[in-house]
């Protein structure tokens, strides 16, 4: 529109050359060096620690940008804006999951929003998605990757999103409704668990969070049965360390139930795999965290 705008103004300085006419008074006839430069366009960038009403997209486009008030109701926080560099900033594309860029880009989402949590945001009831801009936005020079955090009605049974009305800022720093805890965990017809309830864990419980797992980036995302066992071993030290026990004897005290993200997750580089302890027929009445030998002994039967 200032394009439009100046393009006028010297047409009008033309036409009162060409009639003969006096230029108006203050002027000195030459109307095109009144006017103050135009700066550079501004590439659209998004904002950190805002909050939005839509669900996560992959991509983010300007004409959908509408971030809201943390205190009103939004399903999706931002908790960091970072910058693409070196090679993916060369790209004619933003670097799309799978690549070496954006796994670079997920691990900084990972532990910048560790901080804005207060901890690791698997230890909730929390998924973390890296945002990139539309291909036109990357080729007008944007290079910006976000960092989006939702919160879910449950992370072990495909959750939904939930709508919130409160900042996630330091949610995790202390315990809350959004840790995880204890579970009442059933089995199906094949004995394989099928079903894991939230329960207090002053509540009778089989099951309990123990932490969580960093699988190494060479390990392949798991689809037959020994692709499995990494994960066991991996969730075996967690909740040995969770519970204070050897490593020797924790097979004999409790089982594991190990869950990893989505395959879609792992591609985007999340290696973090959370971690349960599970006995079939305990009758816990506490959280076993500390409890030692005494409190989770080795089982004969």
């Amino acid at each position: 529109m200032r394009r439009w705008t100046s393009a006028l103004a010297l047409a009008g300085a033309v036409l009162l050359g060409a009639t003969g006419c006096a230029p108006p008074g203050g002027t000195d006839g030459d109307l095109t060096d009144d006017w103050a430069l135009v700066g550079e366009p501004t590439v659209f960038t998004p904002a950190a620690e805002t909050c939005h009403s839509a669900d996560f997209s992959e991509t983010v486009y300007l004409s959908s940008y509408a971030p809201v008030e943390c205190a009103g109701s939004h399903r999706l926080e931002t908790v960091h804006v970072g910058t693409f560099a070196g090679a993916a900033a060369g790209a004619d594309k933003p670097p799309a999951a799978g690549s070496a860029e954006f796994g670079t880009a997920y691990a900084e989402c990972d532990s910048r929003a560790r901080g804005f949590l207060g901890a690791d945001w698997r230890t909730g009831r929390l998924w973390l998605g890296v945002a990139v801009p539309s291909t036109r936005g990357w080729a007008a020079g944007a290079r910006w990757f976000r960092c989006d955090v939702t919160e879910l009605s449950n992370v072990e049974e495909n959750g939904e999103p939930v709508t919130r009305t409160a900042s996630l800022k330091g949610a995790l720093g202390e315990a809350g409704p959004l840790r995880l805890g204890c579970y009442g965990a059933t089995l199906d017809r094949n004995r394989t668990i099928d079903r894991m309830s939230r329960l207090e864990c002053s509540a009778r419980h089989n099951t309990e969070f123990a932490g969580v797992w960093r699988a190494p980036a060479t390990l392949k995302y798991p689809t037959v049965d020994r692709d499995w066992q990494p994960f066991y071993d991996g969730c075996y030290t967690v909740a040995a360390r969770f519970v204070g026990v050897s490593q020797s004897t924790v097979r004999f005290r409790t089982g594991v139930v190990t869950l990893p993200g989505g395959r879609n997750d792992w591609t985007a580089g999340n290696r973090g795999v959370r971690c349960y302890l599970w006995v079939s027929d305990g009758a816990f009445t506490r959280s076993l965290k500390g409890a030692g030998s005494t409190g989770l002994p080795v089982r004969t039967g």
